[in-house]
C-alpha cells in the first residue's frame, strides 16, 4: 500500500542508530508514524522539527501497520524561524504535545485541525496576534474532538448576550448575574472568545488558557488516561500575567 500527503511534524522517537519513528498530522489521513531511514542523522535533523511541514509518502504492507515515511525537503520550516522567539516555540511545543497526545494512530478526526494548526503556527511570530488565536485553537481541539464548549447562549436564562462565565460540570456558558450564588465556582468567560472584536489582554488570554486546560484535561486526557502535556502547563504559566516590578 502507499499514498502521498501533507505532514505537520508533532515529533519523533530514535530507531537504532540513524532511523527516526516520526510521528505526523497528516491533511487528509490524521496522525500517522512512520520510520525515517537516516532520519535521526546530523544532516536531517532540522527538516524534523516539531512544527514544520513536509511533503511525504507512506508504503507499508497493511495500513495498520508501522510502514515507511519518504520524505521531500520541507515545504515550512518553522522552528529555525522562531529560534529567536522563545515564547512561540513554547508555543510550537505545546501545540504538537496536544496534538500527539490527544490523536491516537490513524485517528481521521485530528485531519480537521490540520489547517487551523498551521494558521496558528503560522502566526507565531505576531506577538499580539497568537496568543488570542492559541486559546480559539484549543477551543477547536476540544469542539474537533467531540468535546466542544457551549458558549452560545445561558444554560440558566437561554440568553445569548452578556455571557460571563462557564460551568466546570457541563461546559456550558452562563450570565454571571443570572448564577449569583455560585459565580464564584464559574470559569471566566474572556470576552474576545464571544466577540471576536474584544481586546485579549494578558489576564485575558490566562483567564482562556484557564478555560480550555480545565476541559482538555479533564474531558479529554483524563478520558485517555494520560495527563496534561508538561508543555501546555510550561505555555500557561509563561502567558500568565506578571504582577507590578
Amino acid at each position: 500500500m502507499q499514498w502521498r500527503d501533507e505532514g505537520l511534524v508533532l515529533g519523533g522517537r530514535k530507531f537504532g542508530e540513524s532511523g527516526l519513528i516520526l510521528d505526523v498530522l497528516t491533511r487528509e489521513r490524521g496522525r500517522r508514524s512512520g520510520l525515517v531511514y537516516g532520519g535521526a542523522s546530523r544532516k536531517k535533523r532540522a527538516q524534523y522539527e516539531p512544527g514544520n511541514t513536509v511533503d511525504l509518502s507512506w508504503s507499508g504492507r497493511l495500513e495498520e501497520q508501522l510502514g515507511r515515511f519518504d520524505v521531500a525537503e520541507s515545504t515550512r520550516q518553522r522552528a529555525s524561524r522562531l529560534i529567536d522567539l522563545p515564547l512561540a516555540l513554547n508555543a510550537v511545543a505545546s501545540v504538537c504535545a496536544l496534538l500527539r497526545g490527544a490523536l491516537n494512530e490513524g485517528d481521521h478526526a485530528g485531519s480537521a485541525l490540520f489547517d487551523a494548526s498551521e494558521l496558528l503556527l503560522d502566526q507565531l511570530d505576531q506577538p499580539d496576534v497568537w496568543p488570542a488565536l492559541y486559546v480559539r485553537w484549543e477551543l477547536g481541539l476540544l469542539a474537533a474532538l467531540g468535546f466542544g464548549l457551549d458558549l452560545d447562549a445561558c444554560a440558566v436564562s437561554g440568553a445569548n448576550d452578556g455571557l460571563t462565565h462557564v460551568s466546570p460540570r457541563t461546559g456550558r456558558a452562563v450570565k454571571g448575574s443570572e448564577a449569583e450564588d455560585y459565580v464564584d465556582r464559574l470559569f471566566v468567560l474572556p470576552n474576545f472568545l464571544t466577540d471576536t472584536q474584544a481586546p485579549a489582554g494578558p489576564v485575558d488570554i490566562s483567564q482562556g488558557l484557564e478555560l480550555t486546560g480545565h476541559f482538555i484535561e479533564r474531558r479529554l486526557f483524563y478520558a485517555m488516561n494520560r495527563d496534561l502535556p508538561e508543555a501546555r502547563r510550561r505555555l500557561a504559566a509563561k502567558l500568565a500575567p506578571r504582577g507590578p516590578a
